[in-house]
């Protein structure tokens, strides 16, 4: 399949062209650009920029089902990730219904088909390394493709508190959580305070990874799983590690008194405030105008978890190859997009 790129307009960052049609698409709002993608770029798999500020070069998707998953929402179109990213939910699930007593996973938003700031939603998971999962069990049954976009998740508090409710939790919603902590490539894992409490109060296992789990504001009917930046990459930055310790002293207590809830303050200025400034294209890593205006592959199931995108991507770069070098200049550390489950 051969690419056919327009050498009109070229991003030195990946050496890849971009046709002057689409450059002129840079004028509008970036999460206009990247929410109207519905495949992939055909490009070598990376993770661009930073996790609120950033794209996704060759990413997967997660298929619809497996044997331990369901993922929700299609219609949102988010179930899209690093390569990295995509094994590691399919391992979490997989390890988690084997040893921790968990049927399987619910899977919410990762990203957009390339990344990128959303339409609606989410301030980071726009390169790939962010996903959402549920905190309510797979059920035995499949869910219909309506059902996935109305049944909501469970949440874990009582209600109008900011406590779990000990009806609800169990101990394999802690086991799920310090699995998906104990994993070295997760940098942190995102829960509402009071469910870090109850893992800080009744958690009897390894506590290695316990600082990970990090308290903040939602995230008490799904967690949010963030990733650090694949090994060699270049161009993407992770964040900076949690602190040392568990997390479970003052810090925590913080989130139990009234300074975290409060409302804002009203200031006194009666002047209107200008409008918030979109986001435009050019406000990203500059290897994102290369994403956005890369080819798509044919079909989903082309880059879908276990279709082999490796072999198709470094076909379609052979093939162009002899017309134009367009991968020639192309950092030698970024890996080809590579599904690998770590047993």
């Amino acid at each position: 399949m051969a690419l056919g790129l327009t050498c009109s307009l070229v991003a030195p960052d990946l050496g890849l062209a971009i046709s002057g049609a689409q450059a002129a698409e840079t004028g509008k709002p970036a999460k206009q650009i990247f929410g109207a993608a519905k495949l992939p770029a055909v490009l070598p798999s990376r993770a661009i920029g930073f996790y609120s500020k950033g794209c996704l070069a060759g990413g997967i998707a997660i298929p619809t089902d497996g044997e331990t998953w369901q993922a929700m929402r299609l219609s949102r179109n988010r179930r899209w990730g690093h390569p990295d990213l995509i094994a590691l939910v399919e391992r979490l699930s997989r390890e988690a219904a084997a040893q921790d007593g968990w049927p399987g996973l619910l899977v919410g938003d990762i990203s957009q088909p390339r990344g990128g700031p959303m339409l609606s939603g989410h301030a980071s998971h726009q390169m790939g390394l962010d996903a959402d999962i549920w905190l309510t069990p797979m059920p035995e049954r499949r869910f219909s493709p309506q059902e996935r976009e109305d049944v909501s998740a469970t949440s874990m508090l009582k209600q109008n508190t900011l406590y779990v409710d000990p009806d609800r939790w169990t101990p394999a919603h802690a086991r799920l959580l310090m699995r998906a902590a104990s994993y070295p490539e997760v940098e942190r894992i995102f829960v509402h305070p009071g469910i870090k409490k109850k893992l800080c109060d009744s958690w009897q296992g390894d506590r290695a990874a316990m600082g990970k789990v990090r308290p903040y504001y939602g995230h008490h009917y799904h967690f949010h799983i963030r990733i650090k930046c694949p090994p060699g990459a270049t161009g993407c930055k992770s964040q900076t590690p949690p602190p040392a310790g568990s997390g479970c002293g003052a810090p925590l207590a913080w989130w139990f008194s009234d300074e975290p809830w409060a409302p804002a303050k009203p200031k006194k200025d009666t002047k209107p405030k200008p409008k918030k400034r979109e986001i435009r294209l050019a406000d990203l890593p500059a290897a994102c105008a290369v994403v956005a205006s890369a080819p798509a592959p044919a079909s989903e199931a082309e880059v879908t978890l276990g279709a082999d995108p490796i072999g198709r991507i470094a076909a379609s770069a052979v093939e162009m190859a002899p017309a134009a070098s367009a991968f020639a200049t192309l950092p030698k550390v970024v890996p080809l997009p590579v599904w690998r489950p770590r047993d």
